[in-house]
């Protein structure tokens, strides 16, 4: 990081967002006890949909979209936390991040075996 004469710096501003989801991934981690083991026993699509839950509660309590997050959650309503729609889309973030990972960790394990 190089500080300008002007005071700002040269990080892209979503550098600072991608950093914002990769803090809330580990806080899942250290602090839910979300590890990668635990991750990889939702294997039918639960991450990626908590992430769209999320994702869609970011357009507000008045949207239509509570519905479908009704429908589409994948736990008990007691691990759904909304708080704002920026840091729900923080959270979103960090679910499609398990996602991956989860994903990148079942591939790895299939070429191992294949």
């Amino acid at each position: 990081m190089t500080n300008k004469t002007d005071g700002t710096c040269d990080i892209p501003a979503h550098a600072w967002v991608i950093d914002e989801i990769s803090a809330e991934r580990q806080r899942q981690i250290s602090e839910e006890g979300w590890s990668p083991e635990h991750d990889d026993q939702h294997d039918t699509g639960e991450l990626g949909r908590a992430a769209a839950c999320y994702a869609l509660a970011s357009a507000g309590s008045r949207s239509p979209v509570w519905r479908i997050i009704e429908q589409l959650w994948p736990w008990a309503f007691e691990w759904w936390k909304p708080t704002d729609p920026r840091r729900d889309l923080v959270k979103a973030g960090a679910l499609i991040v398990a996602e991956i990972e989860r994903l990148d960790r079942l591939a790895a394990r299939e070429t191992d075996n294949g």
